[in-house]
């Protein structure tokens, strides 16, 4: 895939972002410890005539971590990103942990958005100071810690594949390694490795844990445009509760629930089904 990366200044910030092809534009909001890089989904999108714009939301990439101070102050940059790129219109597609973000985007900002879809969102509480995730996630990426981090997931990933997919696998899905085998293929382990080599957590990561509790019901309520929920019933992330909170909140919205192995609905057997059902919504809308 042939991409620009670029950055604009916004009021004295920075915002990085992407470019990747041309035809009608896609906004991604990228999940946790990604970045304009992303990639997930990416390539089918391409090859259907779409460009994807992927700002690096804030803390992550070279985005500045102020723009993060609230939702709606790092929605107000995104804004300025459409107008300065003279995108009109755009699909947003809202990814895991970039789920508040598309969710406050088309709820404010509704005259920029043809279409929401959210693919193994988050869509309301999620990591709380008494989980052990969340506990092990502010010691392992803190943002002085993070680089470290993931220079040894990656270096290990490197060396030993398989066997890192494996060991991962429980953080992606609520089924056993053995018993999901038929649902994952040998491209999986390879696009979980390129997946553990892009990822930074910066201090993006911190700024999420935070932000996903300033998401509200109103929020939800006040998106109008039709609104594609897209999340597997085995997600060991992203709780399948999410998919059907946001169904029972956002009035023009349908739900899909898929059979993929979990979180990563991207991967796996189910993926081409995932992109046709994407597609005719797409179709639909643009």
């Amino acid at each position: 895939m042939k991409r620009s990366v670029e950055t604009v200044t916004i009021n004295d910030l920075t915002m990085e972002y992407s470019i990747i092809g041309e035809g009608a534009p896609i906004v991604v909001m990228h999940g946790g410890h990604s970045n304009c890089l992303e990639e997930f989904g990416y390539q089918a999108l391409i090859e259907e005539g779409y460009s994807i714009i992927t700002p690096s939301r804030p803390g992550y990439g070279a985005t500045s971590k102020e723009i993060g101070e609230s939702l709606a102050v790092a929605c107000e940059h995104y804004v300025s990103l459409i107008r300065h790129l003279k995108l009109g219109k755009v699909h947003v597609i809202a990814m895991s942990a970039g789920g508040p973000s598309g969710i406050y985007f088309a709820a404010t900002y509704p005259e920029y958005v043809k279409s929401l879809t959210l693919q193994s969102a988050v869509t309301k509480e999620w990591l709380q100071p008494e989980d052990k995730e969340y506990r092990a996630a502010k010691v392992l990426f803190h943002p002085r810690a993070e680089k470290y981090t993931w220079k040894l997931i990656s270096k290990m990933n490197n060396s030993f594949p398989q066997f890192i997919f494996k060991q991962m696998f429980s953080s992606f899905s609520i089924l056993n390694y053995n018993e999901a085998r038929e649902k994952w293929s040998e491209h999986d382990i390879e696009a979980v490795r390129k997946m553990n080599n892009r990822q930074r957590s910066g201090r993006g990561f911190f700024i999420d844990l935070a932000q996903v509790n300033d998401l509200t019901i109103s929020d939800l309520k006040s998106v109008q445009c039709p609104t594609l929920i897209m999340h597997s019933e085995h997600d060991g992330s992203v709780p399948i509760d999410h998919a059907h909170y946001a169904k029972k909140h956002i009035e023009n919205s349908e739900l899909c629930v898929l059979n993929s192995w979990g979180h990563l609905i991207w991967l796996g057997h189910s993926s081409e089904y995932v992109h046709r059902k994407f597609m005719h919504f797409l179709t639909d809308y643009n």
